[in-house]
């Protein structure tokens, strides 16, 4: 008979003698990431490969710490590489639509920004001040001077030429026209004129018609010298301007020598400034056209000669480290913003504004993988970038528009960024099965793992890992013993007795907490019984459902037996997992064997509430009584198998022992012991295999007993295999080591039928029979009734059948 398991196999503890501090005050900062080496390894190497596609999937149950990683790691590695350059946008005069991306050396661009401005600045004052002088004003009217009066040599010449021809030059609305006169020099009427006689008129039309030509040939001279005038002013006035403009524009070039399209740009700045060189004159104000509408003064903005300022790098301390907590596609790659004038949007290149990517840009960028998914357009267009190696910004809804509305397109700017994304193992093997560019763009993968060796030296990681938290966050400090139950925990949480959770997130609550019930209870110190009461609170606020369960448990509504034996009939055991709160519940099985041949009938499968797993698990049974009870003869029987009272989908395998034991006991008609409830998977060779949730499972089963009352007879049949995960509640402990309950681990199913029935199940001769009183002796022989009552019903059907004929 298998014994049951001590007080020490259910439970490792940590022995606070291993700490040398008093208190975690004592310990000193540390940084270091615990327990994940694998993933530091991949992380470093996809941080330290600058080949094409070596991007870096970051991924691990929440809580594994997974970004405060990534944070303490690019955070040393960024410091001792070079800080990335500025990038700025300038105005494109050749092509307005597309504005001209400039780098410029860190903090560069800014300076260039303020350059620009104070030279529009100066330009503001100095040009009218040149406009103003009187060296100006003096060309200006010398040049004025010579073409009046060379307009008033012209037309004196005309006049006196009319003069003597009995003609005067008048002007008029549409301009100056000849016009033939009296001899008193008043205009001679046209009733005096139809009054001449022919010959007089035709002289008086021929000489007016030669004297209209050479006035409209004056006209042509006057215009094309006052044409003259315009561009001697113009080139006067850029000469002018020059004189103020030139050295500034020089000295900001000579500054900037190094970057070709700054030279470009600002010989470009300085031909349109002496092309529009109106702009710096002082404006007059204009009368509105309508005056019950008051227009704001239309001021020149010189919006064409600033600089944009894109990526301003001048006070980071190595590569950037961008963390993106909102991956839309704009904060990604930036905007083009619009203002509303009149009712029409209008937007210039001063309105480009760069997202993350541009700030990350020879650095680094870390985004949450889902985040970034559920974003319209981001995915693609972060794809599109690190293939292309560049960024561009883009109005993305242009193509949804019903008119297409003239935008910017700026100049890409190249792009040099590792990107790395965060998220769980699903959303990763999602990407990487169906996505085939995110395989060759994506190369490394750094798995971070949800629990690590129980070793000495990640012990001693735990405790500085508390200290570490304590001092952040200004928490208690803990006591040796204090530490030495969070390592606990931390096998708990990891449900094995040698390893420690590394989903530090769910820790550091519990250590939140604690402090909090230390601070309570007045306490300078965190220790064992602030943990416990921490615990035992959050249990409390979580488990309404389990003590609901249990109180329908105690009412008799579900009906759950723990002492006496029944036929057919035994405890299984589940976890119900509520996300936040998980706890074992007993499941009543019960199994029903009759005369006939439709084998196994799984009640929940009939009915569509079994899952694939259960399905599976109820085939191995089937084929596990076939292989031992059916070796030389087929089985004739008829059985079903059920979960009472459950009205959920039935799903896993943990049940397959008990639902053997379940059949078997109504075949043989062997009753099972209702104080033991059993756990444990197998396979079609009756070997007992792990199952998940073992502590659950345990608890939840004594503590119903203990509630019911303990009767010394009670316990839980568990996989041998589970031993290791065993790390059980110290009311559990107590009664074990009290001798009130126990457990026991078994490696065949037969095992654990011996202990459940107090029989032996019976070891097959060399006959192929089993000895007399066995369990399998008792099934073969109820097996053998049945299948002769059977044939014994069809011989008597054939013998009716006979008589009839």
């Amino acid at each position: 008979m298998t014994k049951g398991l001590s007080f020490n196999e259910l439970y490792r503890f940590c022995d606070p003698e291993i700490f040398t501090f008093k208190t975690t005050d004592d310990l000193p900062e540390s940084k270091e990431t615990i327990g994940q080496e694998r993933a530091l390894h991949a992380l470093d190497f996809g941080l330290s490969l600058e080949s094409s596609g070596f991007n870096i999937f970051i991924l691990g149950e929440h809580g594994t710490g997974k970004m405060t990683t990534v944070k303490s790691f690019l955070s040393r590695k960024a410091m001792t590489e070079p800080v990335p350059k500025d990038w700025c946008y300038v105005y494109n005069f050749k092509d307005p639509d597309v504005p001209v991306a400039i780098f410029l050396n860190p903090g560069d661009a800014v300076n260039f920004q303020k350059d620009m401005e104070e030279l529009i600045n100066i330009l503001r004052v100095e040009i009218p001040k040149v406009f103003e002088s009187k060296e100006y004003e003096k060309q200006k009217n010398k040049i004025l001077e010579v073409s009046q009066k060379q307009q008033k040599n012209i037309f004196s010449n005309l006049e006196e030429e009319a003069q003597e021809k009995g003609f005067s030059v008048r002007k008029t609305v549409s301009g100056l026209i000849i016009i033939p006169v009296k001899k008193t020099g008043e205009p001679l009427t046209e009733e005096e004129y139809e009054l001449l006689d022919d010959n007089t008129k035709k002289k008086i039309d021929e000489i007016g018609k030669v004297l209209q030509e050479k006035l409209n040939d004056a006209v042509r001279v006057v215009r094309e010298a006052e044409k003259t005038v315009k561009e001697a002013i113009k080139k006067l006035e850029k000469e002018a301007a020059l004189s103020a403009v030139g050295h500034l524009i020089y000295e900001i070039k000579n500054k900037y020598k190094d970057h070709e399209k700054i030279t470009v740009y600002l010989d470009n700045v300085k031909e349109d400034i002496l092309e529009h060189l109106e702009d710096f004159k002082t404006q007059e104000e204009q009368t509105p056209q309508l005056p019950f509408i008051k227009l704001p003064r239309s001021e020149p903005t010189f919006t064409r000669d600033i600089v944009n300022v894109l990526v301003n790098n001048e006070d980071c301390k190595g590569a950037p480290c961008i963390f993106e907590s909102n991956p839309t596609y704009y904060n990604l790659f930036g905007r083009i913003e619009h203002k509303i004038q009149y009712g029409i949007a209008t937007t210039d290149f001063s309105m480009i504004k760069g997202g993350s990517l541009h700030t990350a840009n020879g650095g680094y960028i870390v985004i949450n993988a889902l985040d970034l998914l559920r974003n319209i357009f981001a995915y693609d267009a972060l794809k599109r970038s690190i293939r292309n190696k560049e960024v561009k910004i883009e109005d993305v809804w242009e193509q949804y528009r019903l008119m297409s509305t003239t935008t910017l397109k700026p100049e890409a700017i190249p792009l040099n960024v590792k990107v790395i994304l965060l998220g769980n193992p699903y959303l990763y093997y999602l990407l990487y099965n169906l996505d085939e560019e995110y395989r060759e763009l994506f190369k490394v993968k750094a798995d971070f793992d949800r629990r690590m060796d129980r070793t000495d030296e990640n012990i001693h990681k735990y405790a500085s890992f508390i200290a570490n938290l304590c001092k952040e966050e200004k928490l208690l400090p803990f006591d040796r013993a204090g530490v030495a139950r969070v390592v606990e925990l931390g096998s708990r949480l990891a449900e094995h007795q040698n390893k420690l959770s590394s989903m530090f997130s769910d820790i550091a609550d519990i250590i939140r907490e604690a402090s909090y019930w230390a601070s309570k209870t007045n306490s300078n110190i965190i220790s064992n019984e602030h943990l416990q009461k921490s615990i035992d609170e959050r249990i409390f606020r979580t488990n309404r459902i389990e003590e609901r369960l249990r109180e329908m448990i105690l009412e008799g509504t579900i009906i759950v037996e723990i002492t006496g034996e029944k036929i057919g009939q035994i405890n299984g055991l589940a976890v119900l997992d509520l996300g936040d709160y998980s706890f074992g519940k007993p499941s009543r099985i019960t199994a029903r064997t009759y005369a006939g041949k439709a084998g196994v009938v799984n009640i929940e499968r009939e009915i569509k509430m079994s899952g694939r797993i259960h399905e599976k698990a109820i085939l191995i049974i089937t084929n596990y009584l076939g292989s031992k009870y059916a070796t030389k003869k087929p089985i004739s029987l008829s059985a079903s198998i059920t979960f009472e009272q459950l009205y959920d989908m039935v799903e896993g395998d943990s049940a397959s022992c008990a639902e053997l034991y379940a059949l078997l006991s109504s075949i043989a008609g062997i009753p099972l012991k209702q104080g033991l409830a059993v756990t444990g998977s197998m396979d079609q060779n009756g070997e007992v295999q792990p199952v998940g949730g073992i502590n659950e499972k345990i608890e939840g089963f004594f503590d119903l007993c203990n509630i019911l009352g303990l009767n010394g007879s009670q316990g839980v049949i568990i996989p041998t295999r589970n031993i290791k995960n065993l790390m059980l509640k110290k009311e559990v402990l107590e009664a074990v080591k009290n001798g009130i309950f126990f457990i026991y681990p078994i490696l065949k199913a037969e095992e654990g039928l011996e202990i459940i029935t107090d029989k032996q199940a019976g070891e097959i001769r060399e006959d192929g029979t089993y000895p007399e009183g066995t369990i399998n002796y008792l099934v073969i022989k109820r097996l053998t009734e049945i299948s002769e009552a059977i044939k014994e019903k069809k011989e008597e059907e054939k013998e009716e059948k006979q008589k009839n004929k």
